[in-house]
């Protein structure tokens, strides 16, 4: 009975607050709303209220958020989420929400402290009347009847093909056919938003072909699931590249997408004039122009490489080629490789040419943050992202959401803890790395790896067991900057000579904005900024405190120019709130932007 009291409370306790919230907004009080809030609270909206991903903070900052947009937003009908029941964990009120407002409907999760709100995610994932056909509004299909000169679907998708981007335009262009764009498409497809993606190589996944052998998912399954169709039960943990680029071919014929291969993205002007993109690319060897009203560039964290520019690199007689390019260890067995650089594809490309019986060494330039998979999997992940979770009832779509309702913040506090249980339990093998001469860290605030990743994208490996043939001296180690090559050898800046056959640089990746800087210009690039980072102030990712990631699924300061990307999971999760951005502007519903991001670095 006691239980049951107290989830009667909980609820009461969540209703309550919901519905000071709403009337309070109804009446257009945004003060009395703010007080609803904890001084240290932080709001995270997707979309629902700012048509932006935007974090505010303290009472301050719902008044601002607020002001700007209860007159558009008009948010409405605040409630406990359908089948859900809060829960109180000491003190600690949880519940997941349900709202609509003047556009949409929208879901979120809430957190008390003492009766005010600590954090609130809110997300807005359908558009009134615009909703996606699924479930009971799915479309019949087969088209029961007689009807003379019957268009049949396959002849529905013959014509869409050979008309798109020739005889009438996309609305959406997307350059880079990854995951990412493939997910991003599939959303705007469900949408009804005409969209082309485009990409250079010659299929789908080919991204994943491309790449040496070794290369694997180092995230789990029920991280990396795509839009709409998850893996079945019985697919790999881990995802081989090959049954990963397999399954993204298949993925884009059975979401019916009109996908361009052997379509490279040559040029690209905006004009203000008529408010759609100039985009001249080259289709099989044929020249095109295409008049997109929106641009995305889904090329990539991990697309474009990063090659150093070095003396003797003209002279040096053996083989070399940046990470990306990297063919395999086949072709060097008993050959002396360098594999410049210490985090995932160094780390891979050593341990797949050790175990072809090459002579390996790596070279360090700076240290690594090194996490077990099994050990992130259960102490990292486990809770949303796991077999345990599924059995447990988590769904993709609430893990999702719980990630994504903890502020960038604060988030580094709550992965520290679970950093500090990593370092306990696999200390021996810590020890062992370090003795070897390793240079390892934890983050700059002993956050590790996810922080890492939002921070600046860089600086770590999820070790599948190559760092153990670092620890063990199997791949030799070495520490410097590279000075210089000669004709058969690498030369670091303290004089060590590297003896050489093969150099490998993984040497990692440029920024997105990158891509902009060649597709567009300079100048456009500059205006965007930076993209990827939160704007810590921690090394390589400079303050100041941005709340998000820059420029990432969301308004850029160049109109109608999006970046998406990201691991598999902010692929997944984002291009949700990107695709309902994207659609919404094609209706010509209102679209007015809270806090579009400012620009504090350039590109």
């Amino acid at each position: 009975m006691t239980a049951t009291v107290n989830q009667t409370e909980t609820a009461a306790t969540v209703t309550t607050w919901l519905s000071q919230f709403e009337d309070a907004m109804a009446a257009g009080d945004v003060a009395a709303a703010a007080q609803l809030f904890a001084e240290d609270s932080y709001w995270r909206d997707l979309v629902a209220f700012t048509w932006n991903l935007k974090t505010v903070e303290g009472r301050a900052g719902v008044i601002d958020l607020l002001d700007a947009t209860l007159a558009s937003v008009r948010p409405r009908e605040f409630r406990i989420a359908a089948g859900e029941q809060p829960t109180d964990t000491d003190g600690l009120v949880e519940s997941w929400i349900e709202f609509e407002t003047a556009v949409g409907r929208g879901r979120g999760l809430l957190r008390l402290r003492d009766g005010t709100a600590w954090t609130l995610l809110t997300t807005l994932y359908e558009l009134t009347g615009f909703e996606e056909p699924a479930g009971g509004s799915r479309p019949m299909g087969a088209e029961h009847g007689a009807h003379r000169n019957r268009e049949t679907w396959s002849e529905r998708r013959e014509r869409e093909a050979r008309e798109l981007g020739y005889e009438r335009q996309p609305y959406v262009l997307i350059v880079g056919g990854g995951q990412g764009g493939i997910g991003l498409g599939a959303r705007l497809r469900q949408l009804g938003v005409p969209t082309i993606i485009v990409d250079k190589r010659g299929r789908p996944g080919d991204q994943w072909r491309s790449r040496y052998k070794s290369l694997c998912l180092h995230d789990p399954v029920w991280y990396d699931h795509l839009p709409y169709i998850k893996f079945p039960d019985n697919w790999p943990v881990f995802s081989p590249k090959d049954k990963i680029a397999d399954w993204l071919e298949s993925y884009t014929r059975v979401m019916e997408l009109n996908y361009w291969p052997n379509t490279e993205a040559k040029s690209a002007t905006y004009d203000e004039a008529s408010g759609d993109w100039r985009v001249t690319v080259e289709r099989e060897g044929q020249p095109l122009v295409l008049r997109p009203t929106h641009l995305v560039l889904a090329t990539g964290m991990s697309g474009k490489a990063n090659v150093p520019d070095l003396p003797g690199m003209d002279i040096f007689r053996g083989d070399q080629h940046h990470s990306s390019a990297h063919p395999g260890p086949d072709a060097y067995a008993g050959k002396k490789c360098i594999v410049i650089g210490s985090n995932n594809s160094a780390f891979d490309i050593c341990g797949a040419l050790w175990e072809n019986g090459a002579d390996v060494t790596m070279v360090q330039r700076s240290s690594t943050h090194i996490v077990r998979s099994d050990t992130l999997m259960d102490i990292g992940l486990g809770s949303l992202y796991s077999e345990e979770a599924v059995a447990a009832g988590m769904t993709t779509e609430k893990a999702d959401l719980i990630f994504a309702s903890l502020p960038y913040r604060i988030m580094h506090e709550f992965q520290i803890p679970l950093y500090d249980q990593m370092r306990e339990r696999d200390k021996d093998f810590y020890q062992r790395l370090e003795a070897s001469g390793f240079d390892h860290d934890w983050g700059e605030d002993g956050s590790g790896l996810f922080m890492k990743y939002l921070r600046r994208g860089s600086g770590y490996y999820i070790d599948v067991g190559s760092a153990d043939l670092v620890a063990n001296g199997d791949v030799h180690l070495a520490k410097g900057q590279v000075d210089h090559l000669n004709e058969n050898s690498v030369v670091l800046e303290d004089g060590t000579e590297l003896e050489a056959d093969l150099v490998v640089y993984a040497t990692g990746y440029g920024s997105m904005n990158g891509w902009a800087a060649e597709l567009i210009s300079q100048e456009v690039a500059d205006k965007v900024g930076k993209v990827w980072g939160l704007g810590s102030d921690t090394l390589k990712d400079p303050g100041p405190w941005e709340g998000e990631q820059r420029n990432m699924w969301k308004p850029t300061q160049q109109e109608a120019l999006w970046f998406h990307g990201g691991n598999l999971h902010q692929s997944r999760h984002y291009s949700t709130y990107l695709a309902l951005q994207l659609k919404a502007r094609m209706e010509q519903i209102p679209t007015p932007v809270y806090g579009k991001q400012e620009v504090h670095h350039l590109s």
